[in-house]
């Protein structure tokens, strides 16, 4: 992995793209949890979510670290299943700059 969280993002992404285009399911665990269906990826999605808050809340930095990977790397493969790319999240972020929250949040509903 390179140094900056976009490429790392970025290869991540491509990564997850090609296991689940090679859908081995036996030797790759993302073709493996693609395999059982977008819920399931959601619900590692959810799993991991809830591991990162514990984490924030009670235990130390590293473990913090690892469970933040963990939930990015099931965003990914979740991402992926939905035929998105991380470049989509950054669209949709870059959409949001310079807007308050509070404005942003109004606007979607």
């Amino acid at each position: 992995m390179s140094g900056t969280i976009g490429e790392a993002l970025t290869q991540l992404e491509a990564v997850v793209k090609d296991r689940l285009a090679a859908g081995d399911a036996d030797t790759s665990y993302v073709a493996s949890l693609a395999a059982k269906g977008r819920g399931k990826i959601a619900q590692k999605v959810g799993e991991e979510a809830t591991e990162t808050v514990i984490a924030a809340l009670t235990e130390s930095d590293a473990a913090l670290t690892g469970e933040v990977a963990d939930l990015v790397f099931h965003l990914s493969i979740l991402i992926a299943d939905r035929g998105l790319s991380w470049s989509d999240i950054a669209a949709e972020l870059d959409r949001r700059h310079g807007t308050s929250g509070h404005a942003e949040k109004a606007a979607r509903q």
